[in-house]
C-alpha cells in the first residue's frame, strides 16, 4: 500500500527558505502505520532538491535562530558566568553537530525525507509513535512560550504608548496583560492558524529572522554604549554549584534545536551526501553559536545576576532602539505561533487517523470541520495556559527537555539501531565505537530531560 502524506504538496506548503521550509520540517508522518519497504521508494526520493550549499547553511542558521535567544544571558547567569556558559556551549556544540549528522545518516540509507519518518524507520513503530507525540507536545509548549513574549514585550510597549513610570500600579483596564495578550492572540494568531496553508506568511517570516539579528545588535551595542540607569547585578564567576551548570542545558538545547527540520533540509539539497551536509551544519551552528554567544555574554554583563529570564525586559521601557527590538520579537512570535501550531496539528492529525485506521484520501470531507476544532482547542489551552504561567523561563525549561530529545536521544536510538542493523557489516572497533557514543547521546538527553520534568515539578511543589 502506497503511503499517503498530510500536507505533502510542496505547493500546498508554499516551498521556500523561510515560512514553507519552516513548516515543512514538521509535516505529518505517512498515515499508514507501516514504513516503505526497502524497495519501496518515495516519489519525492525520485526528485532532486534545489537547495544549494549555501542556502542549505542558511536554512539551518535560520530554522535555528529565533526567540530562544531572549533567554541566553539568563542561561549565562544560571551556569555561573561567561566562562561557564561558553564552555558549556561549546561542549554541547559537537554533540548537536553529530546529532545532525547522524540524522542525514540515517534518513539516506532508510530513504525517509521527515524526522519522524526515519525515526519510524529506523526504531520501530513505538519509538515512531513517542517522535510524533513528543513534537506535538513540543511545539504546544512552544506556542505557550510565544504567547508569553507576546505579553512580555507588550507590557513595555504599553508602558512607553502610555507615558506611565514603570511598576506604577492602577493602570487602566485595557492595558492589563491578560487583556492584551488575549486581544492580540484573537486578533492576529487565531485568523493566521485557521488557515490550511501558510506559504503567504514568508515575507513576514523574512522579517523575523531580521528582527533577530537586530535584537543581538542592540544587546551587544547596550553593553558597549550602556545607559547611565542601568545598573548591573552581580557578576558571578563561577557556578554556584555542578548542578547549576546543568540547569543552563535546557535553554541551550532550546536555542539550538533545528534537528526536527535538519532532515527535509537536507534532502532539499542538491548533492544530499553526509560529507557535505557535515559542513553545512558545522558552518550553521558556528555562526548561530556566535549570536547566542554574542547575546548571552553581553546581555550578562550589562546585567549580571538580576538580568531577566526575558533579557529584553530589562531594559528601560522608554528606550527607543529596544523598543524596535520588542516589535521585531513581536512580529517573529506572532509567525512564528501559526507556524508551530500548523506543524504541531499536522502530527496529530496524522496521529488521529492512524489511530482510527482511516486513510487521509478517504477522510477529505471531515477534514475543515477537524482542522477548525483542532485549531480552537489548541488555541485556547496555550492562551490559557499563557495568562497563568508567571515567565518565559519555566516555559523555556519545560520544552528545552524536549528539544533535548530531539538533539540527543532520538538520532542516538537511531544511531544504535543502524548499527545493529550493519554488526555482520563492519569491524568490530568501529561498531563499538558508534554504538557507544549512541548510548552516549541517549544518556545525556535522558538526563537533561528526567533534570528539567523533576525541577519542573517538584521545585514548584517544594516552594
Amino acid at each position: 500500500m502506497a503511503q499517503v502524506s498530510i500536507n505533502s504538496d510542496l505547493g500546498e506548503w508554499g516551498f521556500s527558505t523561510d515560512a514553507g521550509e519552516r513548516a515543512r520540517l514538521l509535516q505529518s508522518p505517512c498515515v499508514d502505520s507501516d514504513p516503505k519497504s526497502e524497495g519501496e521508494a518515495s516519489p519525492e526520493s525520485l526528485s532532486r532538491g534545489t537547495t544549494s550549499t549555501f542556502g542549505a547553511i542558511f536554512i539551518v542558521v535560520n530554522a535555528c535562530l529565533g526567540a530562544g535567544l531572549l533567554n541566553f544571558p539568563a542561561a549565562f547567569s544560571t551556569a555561573g558566568g561567561v566562562a561557564a556558559g561558553i564552555t558549556l556551549q561549546m561542549g554541547m556544540l559537537v554533540f548537536i553537530i553529530s546529532g545532525l549528522v547522524i540524522l542525514a545518516y540515517c534518513s539516506q540509507a532508510s530513504n525517509e525525507r521527515t524526522y519522524q519518518e526515519v525515526v519510524w524507520a529506523v526504531c520501530g513503530k513505538l519509538t515512531g509513535v513517542l517522535c510524533e507525540v513528543s513534537i506535538a507536545i513540543y511545539t504546544f509548549g512552544t506556542c505557550i512560550a510565544f504567547l508569553i513574549i507576546i505579553g512580555d514585550q507588550q507590557d513595555k510597549i504599553i508602558a512607553v504608548l502610555a507615558k506611565e513610570p514603570e511598576g506604577v500600579g492602577g493602570s487602566p483596564w485595557y492595558t492589563d496583560r491578560k487583556f492584551t495578550i488575549s486581544l492580540t492572540a484573537f486578533l492576529f494568531i487565531l485568523p493566521l492558524s485557521i488557515p490550511r496553508e501558510i506559504g503567504f506568511q514568508k515575507y513576514a517570516s523574512f522579517l523575523s529572522v531580521v528582527g533577530t539579528w537586530y535584537v543581538t545588535a542592540i544587546v551587544i551595542i547596550k553593553y558597549i554604549w550602556p545607559d547611565k540607569e542601568m545598573t548591573p547585578g552581580d557578576i558571578l564567576t563561577r557556578p554556584a554549584s555542578w548542578m547549576a551548570v546543568f540547569n543552563a542545558m535546557p535553554t541551550i538545547c532550546f536555542g539550538f534545536q533545528c534537528h526536527v527540520s535538519s532532515v527535509p533540509i537536507f534532502n532539499s539539497m542538491r548533492q544530499p551526501e553526509v560529507k557535505t551536509w557535515g559542513g553545512v551544519v558545522t558552518a550553521a551552528m558556528v555562526i548561530a553559536l556566535a549570536v547566542y554567544m554574542g547575546t548571552g555574554v553581553c546581555g550578562f554583563l550589562t546585567f549580571g545576576a538580576s538580568v531577566d529570564p526575558d533579557v529584553l525586559l530589562s531594559y528601560p521601557s522608554n528606550d527607543v532602539a529596544v523598543a524596535v527590538a520588542r516589535a521585531f520579537i513581536i512580529l517573529s512570535v506572532l509567525t512564528s505561533y501559526s507556524i508551530l501550531h500548523f506543524c504541531g496539528r499536522a502530527v496529530v492529525e496524522g496521529l488521529w487517523l492512524r489511530s482510527q485506521g482511516v486513510p487521509v484520501e478517504e477522510d477529505l470531507g471531515r477534514e475543515r470541520r477537524r482542522r477548525v476544532l483542532q485549531t480552537l482547542v489548541w488555541f485556547l489551552l496555550t492562551l490559557l495556559l499563557a495568562l497563568f504561567i508567571p515567565d518565559i523561563g519555566k516555559v523555556i525549561s519545560v520544552i528545552g527537555g524536549l528539544a533535548a530529545c530531539f538533539i540527543f536521544v532520538f538520532p542516538g536510538l537511531c544511531l544504535i539501531q543502524a548499527k545493529l542493523s550493519e554488526m555482520e557489516e563492519v569491524k568490530p572497533a568501529s561498531w563499538w565505537a558508534m554504538v557507544s557514543y549512541g548510548v552516549l547521546l541517549v544518556t545525556l538527553g535522558a538526563f537533561i530531560f528526567g533534570q528539567t520534568t523533576a525541577n519542573a515539578i517538584f521545585v514548584d511543589l517544594l516552594a
